[in-house]
């Protein structure tokens, strides 16, 4: 039988993980044929990658998915959509950083989970089987990533230019 504090932490994780492979995939959709839909193409596909990870995590240290924290996941991100696609926030480049501030605070949480579970690898085998340094680098690089286009689009949205 699992830890019931690791499933609560792992399910919180998997319904931030399935927020970020939605939002990064709507991203990437509605950003096509520009230079931030160019640089979301791969990204939306690690994160997708990361959340399959974390689901086969689960699957072999016995934790039992949340479908109440999948659903509700599921119904924020669908309004999400709303607000960063510019209905809420009066133009698409006020949503287009919000999306992004959004995605790039889902990629920290990410850091911060591959950084906890190492803290517990040695208590858990399913994690000692993990890189998860490997993990946790390829989460800041995403982040580090993000943080930049973040930051134009924050600048141009916030000075009137988007």
């Amino acid at each position: 039988m699992a830890d019931s504090a690791m499933d609560t932490y792992l399910n919180d994780h998997l319904a931030g993980a399935m927020f970020g492979s939605e939002l990064a995939e709507h991203l990437q959709a509605r950003t096509e044929g520009t230079s931030l839909g160019e640089l979301m193409k791969p990204l939306a596909s690690e994160i997708e990658e990361d959340r399959q990870t974390l689901i086969d995590l689960m699957g072999r240290m016995g934790t039992t998915r949340n479908p109440i924290k999948q659903a509700t996941t599921w119904l924020a991100e669908q309004a999400s959509r709303a607000k960063f696609g510019g209905l809420t926030a009066s133009e698409t480049g006020l949503g287009t950083f919000l999306a992004l501030e959004a995605l790039s605070l889902g990629v920290e949480g990410k850091t911060s989970l591959w950084t906890a579970l190492k803290e517990v690898a040695d208590r858990y085998p399913a994690l000692s089987s993990m890189n998860l340094d490997e993990l946790r680098e390829r989460a800041q690089a995403q982040r580090d990533m993000l943080e930049r286009e973040r930051v134009a689009a924050g600048r141009a949205a916030l000075q009137g230019e988007a």
